[in-house]
């Protein structure tokens, strides 16, 4: 298969773990038969755009373009695709793409398909090298990879439902947390404000967990009822085996068994965040009580637009900080002291 034609654009990219990110031209393919054009409007940035700029996962390819919570307009479309037209506005996550047919993408589960492609770090099938995010001005993506942004949603602060969002939004609707649960969630990042907020509009009873007293007023504020300081053991004590579900979106380093020891009979503790090294987990907090541990990558793609559909139904959105695009190196040392309330997104046109 000859390569496509390509054009350029302007993008923000690395080509070391130890470089800042910094402007740079790359190159996108023009459009297919089946493909989407997008000029990007605005980029979330998630902590995991740093973790792969950085190389701490081990994985990055250089030059490295980072960010997959990407809201846009369609430009232009091949002549295959039926969904989509020029001017509608869309979004792409984490994944541009996967096999199609095997038993995970044909039950709507992309994101475990063992062939499925990033929106960065995968490989570009048409161009060579690797897939370049969000970071950019735009982006061609294949129709099914696209989804339907909410008309009524601030497209900013819709952003960042592209990776925080679903990835909070799944586990939760695959336990089936509901009315008369109580819901836990550890940390008030990017992730647990949503997570905040999808279980109080799921009907549950919500906790908060968080190491920082300061934040009990914007948890409530949220959507939570309670709010438990993790390092407070009298209040981790009052709650022990009281918990429905769990939900745990901290990055960092922590002891997962003490809240596993919330848990009731049969309750299951989630990990949607990332920690660089292997949690310790104890045996005796999962076998008296039955209890579960689990893990939850973003969602596919029919409940991500399930999830984008409910946001609009429910005007639910990320609370963001807008930053332009030559701000990004300076929001990623934020990022790293918690700095942020709760999502940065870039504002794209910043770039141009």
């Amino acid at each position: 298969m000859s390569k496509p034609r390509a054009y350029s654009v302007k993008a923000y990219s690395t080509t070391s773990a130890q470089s800042p990110l910094a402007a740079a031209t790359i190159s996108r393919r023009e459009p297919g038969d089946g493909d989407v054009r997008i000029d990007i409007l605005y980029c979330g940035v998630c902590h995991s755009d740093l973790h792969y700029a950085r190389n701490e996962w081990n994985f990055t390819q250089y030059p490295a373009v980072p960010g997959h919570e990407i809201v846009g307009r369609v430009t232009a479309v091949g002549s295959g695709v039926k969904k989509f037209k020029a001017g509608d506005l869309v979004g792409v996550g984490c994944l541009v793409d996967s096999c199609r047919t095997c038993p995970d993408c044909r039950s709507g589960l992309e994101q475990f398909c063992a062939e499925m492609n990033m929106t960065y770090g995968g490989t570009d099938k048409f161009l060579g090298g690797g897939t370049l995010g969000g970071y950019s001005q735009g982006i061609v993506v294949r129709e099914e990879f696209v989804l339907r942004m909410p008309a009524n949603l601030n497209p900013a602060a819709a952003a960042p439902l592209l990776c925080a969002g679903i990835t909070t939004y799944s586990p939760l609707r695959h336990w089936k947390v509901g009315p008369g649960q109580k819901v836990g969630i550890v940390g008030l990042g990017g992730l647990g404000h949503m997570g905040v907020k999808f279980a109080r509009a799921f009907g549950a009873h919500v906790v908060l967990f968080t190491t920082s007293p300061g934040k009990t007023a914007d948890a409530l504020r949220l959507g939570a009822h309670e709010v438990v300081v993790s390092k407070d053991e009298a209040q981790m004590a009052a709650h022990a085996g009281s918990f429905d579900f769990i939900l745990d979106a901290v990055s960092a380093q922590h002891d997962i068994n003490a809240y596993l020891n919330l848990l009731k009979r049969d309750g299951n503790l989630v990990l949607v965040g990332a920690p660089e090294k292997p949690l310790a987990v104890a045996a005796f907090p999962l076998l008296f009580r039955r209890r579960s541990f689990s893990g939850s990558l973003i969602g596919g793609l029919p409940e991500t637009q399930e999830m984008l559909d409910f946001c609009g139904q429910h005007n639910i959105t990320c609370d963001i900080e807008m930053i332009r695009m030559d701000q990004i190196n300076e929001a990623y040392e934020r990022m790293l002291k918690s700095d942020v309330k709760y999502r940065f997104v870039i504002d794209m046109t910043s770039l141009k």
